[in-house]
């Protein structure tokens, strides 16, 4: 689907794993597709603020790497479980048969799969209808969001954490779509120059949902810290509501500034 539409360059970047990275490498190759060996580490700012931290051109196989991920999708997995009861306290039924087979088998477990199972589960269904929340999108914004109702926070790793981890393994740390979880300007601006502080490498300006204001703020403060200012589609599949096919970003006719991360392909 990224080759049918267009994409020259392609990072598979799941939550706190790596798993389908190399099989992607492969794909790559036999598609045309430049593919970066990446992961998306969800990580704890200030506040217990839950931010994105991209991992772009890492070792995937690196062992160490590989074990601090088990510990971030340990956590993970509990912050997982403690949704489930808050769904449960709330009045929401759900099967987590297939939460617990994803446990079983080391895959972590996510937001959209808690979504998933309330959205299924027939129990539900007339009060998701009533509540104009009949579809895994939008009753996540509804209810497992931070400042919403079952959303529980992260107890690790924190920002600086997931920054050295990624550089450990070799790669460069970028934080994901920053007006997606910040609304205020000057608090992204405020949080890019403390990021910096931490070694962020880079910030995705470029994004679905940045508006040109946004990306210009966002590119024009990369480049006066000498910051990375890479793009995404945020790719979800082709079923997501909101993220559903590639390319669908715009750079406002600028120029992305990917260093390390272009020249990983080049090899």
């Amino acid at each position: 689907m990224a080759a049918e539409a267009g994409v020259e360059l392609l990072a598979l970047t799941d939550h706190d794993t790596v798993d389908g990275v190399e099989e992607a490498v492969q794909a790559g190759l036999e598609y045309g597709v430049h593919v970066v060996p990446a992961v998306e580490i969800s990580a704890v700012d200030r506040g217990g603020k839950d931010l994105h931290i991209l991992g772009y051109a890492i070792d995937h196989h690196d062992a160490v790497f590989a074990e601090r991920l088990r510990g971030y999708r340990a956590d993970r997995d509990r912050r997982a479980w403690a949704m489930v009861d808050a769904l449960r306290e709330l009045g929401f039924e759900l099967d987590d048969q297939d939460l617990r087979s994803r446990q079983t088998d080391d895959r972590s477990i996510g937001r959209p799969h808690l979504a998933e199972a309330v959205v299924a589960h027939p129990g539900n269904h007339a009060r998701l209808a009533a509540e104009g929340r009949p579809d895994p999108s939008s009753f996540l914004k509804g209810y497992l969001v931070e400042g919403r109702p079952a959303f529980r926070p992260r107890e690790r790793p924190s920002v600086a954490g997931a920054i050295d981890s990624i550089h450990d393994a070799g790669g460069v740390a970028v934080w994901a779509h920053p007006f997606w979880d910040i609304s205020s300007a000057p608090d992204v601006l405020a949080t890019i120059d403390r990021f910096r502080d931490l070694g962020i490498d880079g910030i995705e300006g470029y994004y679905n949902t940045h508006t040109r204001i946004q990306t210009n703020l966002v590119a024009d403060r990369c480049a006066e810290l000498g910051l990375l200012c890479t793009g995404s589609a945020d790719f979800h599949g082709p079923r997501h509501r909101a993220f559903f096919r590639f390319r669908a970003f715009s750079t406002f006719g600028r120029d992305a500034t990917l260093g390390p991360i272009l020249a990983v392909t080049r090899r």
